[in-house]
């Protein structure tokens, strides 16, 4: 409901129609409760909690994961790349990684690791 509705509302005089249909809500009928989607307060509220959750809480979570996730990469690990490329990593660098991929042997930012297959311990502890 627009302020400019309910101002008039407030400052204008009850007519005899108006003080009539008043008087049934207060012999105990209760009038109509304004939706919760009314507010334009809870909205924005509500509007601003979504999109921190969206827009700032997501990719911290995601930040926290890849940067865990890098951290325990070692010489051994299976991983894929964010281009598709499946290798063994052979040396881990400051900010590059070593794979051999087949028959071939790359180096890839350390960034573009998004997953690790399999870990070289459960390699060597699986019989």
């Amino acid at each position: 409901m627009h302020w400019n509705v309910l101002l008039a509302d407030t400052a204008a005089p009850a007519t005899a129609t108006q003080a009539a249909s008043a008087a049934p809500s207060a012999s105990g009928t209760a009038a109509p409760a304004s939706p919760i989607w009314g507010n334009q307060i809870i909205l924005m509220v509500l509007l601003g909690v979504i999109m921190y959750v969206l827009l700032v809480r997501g990719p911290q979570q995601r930040a926290k994961q890849q940067a865990k996730l890098l951290s325990g990469l070692k010489s051994g690990d299976k991983v894929v790349t964010s281009s598709g490329i499946v290798g063994v990593v052979i040396t881990v660098k400051e900010k590059t990684v070593s794979l051999r991929s087949a028959d071939a042997k790359m180096e890839v930012t350390k960034s573009s690791v998004t997953e690790i297959l399999e870990s070289s311990d459960s390699a060597q502890t699986s019989p």
